[in-house]
């Protein structure tokens, strides 16, 4: 029986398509006391309004307590919460103010300061101008989100440490992770995404950055034989030193928790699905993968794998268009420059993701147009890691293959709960997953056709490339 192989699209150092990492692991801090405790019964309501808070109408208002102007300007573009402007009264109300006011609910929030809802059509800043035009001063209700300032990992935190040295995940401010955070709470939506397919080695379901993420897996073999369970990586395996914890990790380390890294999602499910072992991954193996992901509700499905020169496996396309009926599938480019892009990234049903070096240009190992793929362009790109932008590469870009720190900070099972720098179309890929999952949550009415076409019109387009763009792909998904 021949046996298709398809890689993981990392870059490990000393191998062609697996490669150039600088190790090194963390040992993370003990998780905070008091994460998983019992739900604690809402309070009554009442127990929670001050006695004089009540809605009423302007008819109704009367003097209040002076309120001092810090003469601070108003920012409507910040995060607010939509349909609600800050109105502060004063001691005594002009008739102009009460007649812009007539009509308008409202609620007593303190002492000469009303909420008032702004009315139906109008938007909040207009709203508030015709206020402002009555005398009366205004301000959005702005909303406070966590920064995640727990996470170690998180941009303008400490860091983690790999090596000698400490790293944050500067690729989260790339490409606007925590203003589409921002934008979800604005919309009072979830953080979490959907139920998100890892088809990878696995993943090590005892790292505390993944606690309570991963959802009872399944694995399948090159012979098409499969065992449930949770897929995992050791600390010990030498299956691409971790290769698919730290796909999952980009996608959903936990967040908040006070270790290591931010995911994407906030607290979101993955479920890992093994398909590459020692050898890669076979035909047979990614068709039981896909299958399973499918039938367990996989309503994303990550593939940082495939295989170079190759234009189509028709076994497997079946199973590619019938998961991508319900699914968005993603899948790595490759990690050769100058091979077209791999299958199954090449399939017209998946999105192919490219890799960025440091600045919005193609990494100089990413997978581009060309021969072997036809007319196959890339759909979209993010961060990968490596600063190698060179436009003239070999076929194996191993000229470009140097380790630093523009690597992306990811988990790692080298060690018990480490952490690690990678590169690689395999890093750019979960990171569109995980966009593709929070514009799902934000909103489950949408198709899966309709998630793609918002997450690309979304993107930032820079000099011929779509470059992720995660607040702008939530906003569109809001919509």
């Amino acid at each position: 029986m021949k046996i298709v192989r398809l890689l993981s699209l990392s870059l490990l150092a000393g191998l062609a398509l697996t490669g150039c990492g600088a190790n090194g692991s963390q040992s993370p801090q003990t998780p905070p006391a008091g994460t998983g405790g019992s739900a604690t019964p809402a309070p009554d309501a009442a127990t929670c309004r001050p006695a004089s808070a009540l809605y009423f109408t302007a008819a109704g208002i009367g003097g209040a307590g002076e309120t001092a102007n810090d003469g601070a300007a108003v920012n409507w573009e910040a995060p607010h919460v939509p349909g609600e402007v800050l109105v502060f009264t004063g001691r005594n109300l002009s008739a102009q103010a009460v007649s812009a006011l007539s009509g308008v609910s409202t609620l007593e929030v303190g002492q000469g300061l009303l909420l008032a809802r702004t009315p139906a059509g109008e938007r909040d800043a207009t709203f508030a101008g015709r206020l402002s035009g009555a005398g009366l001063r205004t301000q959005p209700n702005y909303r406070y989100s966590s920064l995640a300032a727990s996470d170690p990992g998180f941009p303008g935190n400490r860091g983690v440490r790999v090596g000698d040295r400490t790293y944050v995940q500067s690729y989260l401010t790339r490409i606007g992770a925590d203003e589409a955070r921002q934008a979800l709470d604005a919309a009072g939506r979830s953080k979490n995404g959907v139920l998100t397919a890892v088809l990878d080695t696995g993943a090590d379901k005892n790292h505390l950055d993944l606690t309570g993420r991963l959802l009872m897996g399944c694995t399948f073999d090159n012979q098409g034989g499969f065992a449930v369970g949770a897929p995992e990586v050791s600390a010990n395996s030498s299956q691409g030193r971790g290769h698919g914890t730290s796909s999952a990790g980009l996608i959903g380390a936990t967040t908040d928790n006070g270790l290591g890294l931010s995911g994407l999602l906030w607290h979101g499910t993955l479920l890992p699905v093994k398909v590459l072992g020692e050898d890669g991954a076979s035909t047979v193996s990614l068709i039981g993968g896909l299958n399973y992901a499918a039938a367990q509700g996989a309503r994303v499905i990550n593939m940082s794998l495939g295989i170079p020169g190759k234009l189509s496996d028709p076994a497997l396309n079946q199973a590619i268009t019938a998961a991508a009926r319900q699914a968005v599938l993603v899948a790595a480019a490759g990690n050769t420059s100058n091979d077209g892009i791999y299958f199954p990234a090449s399939h017209p049903d998946v999105i192919a993701v490219g890799a960025l070096g440091r600045e919005d240009r193609l990494a100089c190992y990413s997978a581009r147009p060309g021969a072997a793929s036809g007319s196959r362009q890339l759909d979209i790109v993010a961060p990968g890691g490596n600063a190698g932008t060179s436009a003239s590469v070999t076929s194996s870009s191993a000229g470009c293959l140097v380790s630093g720190p523009d690597d992306l900070l990811t988990l790692n099972t080298t060690e018990q709960n480490g952490y690690a720098l990678r590169a690689g179309t395999s890093e750019a890929a979960p990171l569109v997953s995980g966009v593709v999952s929070l514009m799902w949550g934000a909103n489950p009415s949408l198709s899966a056709a309709q998630v793609r076409a918002r997450l690309l019109t979304s993107a930032r387009q820079v000099d011929g490339l779509k470059v992720l763009d995660a607040q702008a792909a939530v906003e569109a998904a809001l919509k």
